[in-house]
């Protein structure tokens, strides 16, 4: 049985132009390494899932890469990774400071040789969930980062840049890492399904889009469950059911009703969502948000703003000819 990789891991981007959605950010860091222009304390910031970790992964190759003219040399001993969440304290700390610092084996003790790398220019020092350091830790790293030697490029990545103490942020070049946009998220799986030879709806990435918040570690993970449940083949129905979520099907079904004053058929309905497990609240709350998109598909200027497939814009767009302006402005205050 061949090893199963799962796709997070399988497609991690290895360069910068793999990196989703933060096209600022890395355009920003290539032209610091072309420039020789890269501050030596560098922070991302952002939701989990978004690229901070494989950024500062690939920056770390490039710092080095373009300081030599070696074809395909290993930097993998220039990188050093410390995992903040379970090496917190002073030691931890002081441990990472003293690979940066070493002291000399003769002279005086108190004066702290600085030794470049033995391969290409830079030691990187990549410190992930960095907010999770006590207090202590993060003042014992603070002359470090203050006076760094000329070798050693720090790279911290968090996702809880309030928790990191105001003299460690002012030492630090930052970076606002965003959320992947529903788009950027499937397009990217649309990619991963040729190369794996799988057959997907638009709608149904779409959703799973959706499903990861803007992370795209999580649109990832959502499609590797996906594709173990209906094979390689992916579709709507399959997705929503995978993933136990209410269809938007379900809700232009519903607003028929309403349209057509069907009360009886509207309750019947409702107790079938009801009775599928789905929330009362989460399903109002999802027709009101329902309600809003066909409000916005009743121009046509407007509607390339809802966020949703390609199939799901023509039905906006049908219904949005059914449903009145007052009907859907009254609707939504109801809710």
């Amino acid at each position: 049985m061949e090893h199963f990789i799962v796709s997070a891991r399988k497609y991690r981007p290895q360069n910068f132009e793999d990196v989703i959605g933060q096209q600022a950010i890395t355009n920003t860091l290539e032209n610091a390494i072309k420039n020789n222009h890269l501050a030596q304390a560098l922070l991302f910031t952002g939701p989990r899932g978004v690229g901070k970790t494989s950024c500062a992964r690939i920056l770390a190759k490039r710092i080095n890469q373009e300081s030599t003219t070696t074809e395909n040399e290993d930097f993998a001993f220039n990188i050093f990774e410390l995992d903040a969440a379970s090496n917190n304290s002073v030691d931890d700390i002081r441990s990472l400071t003293d690979q940066v610092r070493i002291p000399p084996q003769t002279g005086n003790l108190t004066h702290q040789v600085r030794i470049p790398p033995q391969t290409g220019k830079y030691k990187v020092y990549i410190i992930d969930e960095v907010h999770m350091l006590s207090t202590n830790a993060f003042n014992a790293f603070l002359k470090t980062l203050e006076e760094p030697p000329a070798h050693a490029i720090f790279i911290l990545a968090t996702t809880e840049k309030h928790k990191i103490i105001p003299t460690i942020l002012s030492r630090c070049q930052i970076f606002d890492f965003k959320r992947i946009g529903v788009l950027d998220a499937k397009n990217y799986l649309k990619v991963i399904c040729e190369k794996e030879q799988i057959t997907a709806d638009d709608d149904a990435l779409h959703i799973i889009a959706q499903k990861a918040d803007g992370a795209m570690r999580d649109a990832l993970s959502i499609f590797d469950r996906v594709v173990s449940f209906s094979g390689n083949t992916l579709t709507r129905e399959a997705v929503t059911e995978n993933l136990n979520v209410l269809d938007y099907q379900v809700y232009f079904d519903m607003t028929d009703l309403l349209l057509a004053n069907k009360i009886p058929e509207v309750l019947i309905a409702f107790n079938t969502i009801l009775s599928n497990g789905f929330e009362g609240h989460h399903f109002i709350n999802g027709l009101a948000s329902h309600f809003r998109d066909v409000l916005v598909a009743k121009d046509k200027a407007t509607v390339d703003l809802l966020d949703v497939g390609d199939n799901a814009k023509k039905r906006y767009l049908e219904q949005a000819v059914k449903a009145s302006i007052p009907f859907l402005i009254q609707s939504i205050d109801k809710q």
